[in-house]
């Protein structure tokens, strides 16, 4: 198909956004583009000194049903979906007096921030937007002779274009912006069917949609023969979307994954209470402490795994401080993420150029309900996410021996990790930290096993001469199915062990550890991550 060019003669724009919308409309109206607008656009360009044809002007009808319906109308959607140069679409055109469109600029009724906002229902549906998408559609489908703009961040681009075609736009991007406009559409129609699924309890609903805006475009993905891209889901609270890089390198995508690993893990601990901080390596914890300071806590969760932690991702649950800080950049480090960093920190980071230091203002909620999905060879996996959290868990004790306080508080911090560890996960803890991490072995009792071989790696690293699992406890993501795993885990010095329980076998596993004397407590909730 040719490059053609297309003039813009005349314009419709009806935005509900009004960033640049004076500048962009001047700058069209001195090109002599005539300009046909709705409501409060054609107030907001008249309150200018700009002029604006009223849409009623060309429909016959004012707007009515609460500006429901005013576009809807042959005289608008003739004038974007006719054909040019085709002898019966001009013919109908003369006969019925439509005129036509050559640009449309429409930005819909924001939906979105008001779902974020946590409006009523009744004001949500009000915010659903009608003529919009349906305009847009319209244009985008009619590209060869229309262009549309769905977005205030196209307008210089778009006046550039006309700058550089004496008021005409290429057909590469009249393509261009109509795939954009079509995306824009069904995110946006995406995001309404997904809140009316949770509005009216719909769990599974026949058809499934997701949507998000282009953060930017990655050098590559899991592998640099990979395409890669991260875009941002609309409505979420604090996240790794969110969050702003203060310095460093471009992030990867691998970087992305393991630091939103990090953030969610740290977000299971009340920074009211501790502080505690993450190092995350391919996914996964290599270490986990909570402590009276980050420094502290930075120190206990480097100790559990030190040669695992180069080149990781840290996520912290408070403000970095300068110490703390310090103490980071003494090994090399991808990611640090926290809700914020005092100034002097920000001088410690600074001196490694390539660190990246993201800060998202506050933590994600642990408890917060949304949707996790993946891709599968011709479809996709969804459920909701895991936002079960030890806290609000029924906890059953089901030995002879009663865990102390000191070993439930141990108990709880290591259940809370293995949540992030991925299956089978194996956690040891001691004293507000991990000693030992066990992760994505096929048999539960190998990363018993390997949990225990990485206390003792730790602990020949630190200096001492006996193994950190040595009095820790120990948590497990799934049941035992055989005692074996809880035998290892004995062996290895536990003292006391968390797992959901509801094995074939757990009078079995019960058992073994009442002959071990260990205190056993059961969650009834599984934390499987695969």
């Amino acid at each position: 198909m040719p490059d053609q060019l297309r003039p813009i003669a005349r314009a419709l724009i009806s935005v509900s956004d009004k960033t640049g919308l004076v500048e962009f409309a001047r700058a069209l109206a001195a090109r002599g583009v005539e300009i046909v607008s709705t409501g409060g656009t054609r107030r907001a360009l008249a309150a200018a000194g700009i002029g604006a044809r009223d849409v009623s002007d060309l429909t016959g009808f004012p707007e009515m049903m609460d500006g429901r319906v005013k576009t809807l109308h042959p005289n608008v959607h003739g004038g974007l979906l006719a054909v040019r140069e085709d002898p019966v679409h001009e013919a109908a055109m003369l006969a019925h007096g439509i005129a036509p469109i050559d640009l449309l600029v429409v930005n819909l009724y924001p939906f979105e921030a008001t779902v974020a906002a946590a409006a009523g229902f009744a004001e949500c549906i009000e915010n659903i937007d009608i003529g919009g998408p349906a305009m847009i559609r319209a244009a985008a489908k009619n590209f060869d002779g229309v262009t549309v703009v769905v977005d205030v961040a196209d307008y210089d681009r778009l006046l550039a274009e006309l700058a550089a075609n004496d008021g005409a736009t290429r057909l590469a991007l009249r393509q261009e912006l109509a795939q954009k406009a079509y995306a824009r559409t069904a995110a946006y129609d995406a995001v309404i069917s997904n809140w009316l699924a949770v509005e009216i309890g719909a769990a599974a609903p026949p058809y499934r949609s997701f949507a998000g805006r282009k953060i930017e475009t990655l050098r590559y993905g899991e592998n640099p023969h990979q395409s890669a891209a991260f875009y941002a889901m609309p409505g979420t609270g604090p996240s790794i979307a969110t969050a702003r890089q203060v310095q460093g390198k471009q992030l990867s995508y691998n970087n992305v994954g393991d630091t939103d690993a990090a953030l969610d893990l740290v977000a299971e601990f009340d920074a009211a209470r501790h502080a505690a901080v993450a190092i995350i390596k391919h996914a996964n914890p290599c270490g986990v402490a909570q402590a009276a300071n980050l420094g502290e806590a930075y120190r206990l969760a480097l100790r559990c795994d030190p040669v695992s932690a180069y080149g990781g991702i840290v996520a912290l649950n408070r403000k970095l401080d300068a110490e703390t800080a310090h103490e980071i950049v003494k090994i090399f480090t991808e990611v640090i993420v926290a809700p914020d960093a005092e100034e002097e920190a920000l001088a410690v980071i600074a001196a490694k150029q390539n660190l990246r230091l993201l800060l998202t203002g506050d933590l994600p909620d642990p408890r917060r309900a949304e949707l996790a999905f993946k891709s599968v060879s011709g479809g996709f996996l969804e459920q909701s996410r895991d936002n079960a959290v030890v806290d609000d868990m029924d906890l059953r004790v089901v030995t002879r021996r009663v865990p102390s306080k000191a070993e439930l508080e141990d108990l709880k911090f290591a259940f809370r990790v293995a949540k992030y560890v991925k299956s089978n996960a194996i956690v040891y803890a001691k004293g507000g930290a991990t000693v030992g991490i066990g992760a994505g072995q096929m048999s539960r009792v190998d990363s018993s096993r390997i949990a225990a071989e990485k206390a003792e790696e730790a602990a020949r690293a630190a200096g001492l001469s006996e193994s950190l699992a040595k009095g820790s406890v120990v948590a497990s993501d799934a049941f035992f199915p055989f005692a074996d795993g809880l035998v290892a885990a004995a062996e290895a010095g536990a003292t006391a062990v968390i797992q959901p329980g509801g094995s074939l076998r757990d009078d079995e596993v019960i058992k073994a550890a009442d002959d071990a004397g260990l205190a056993m407590v059961f969650t009834g909730v599984r934390h499987f991550r695969h």
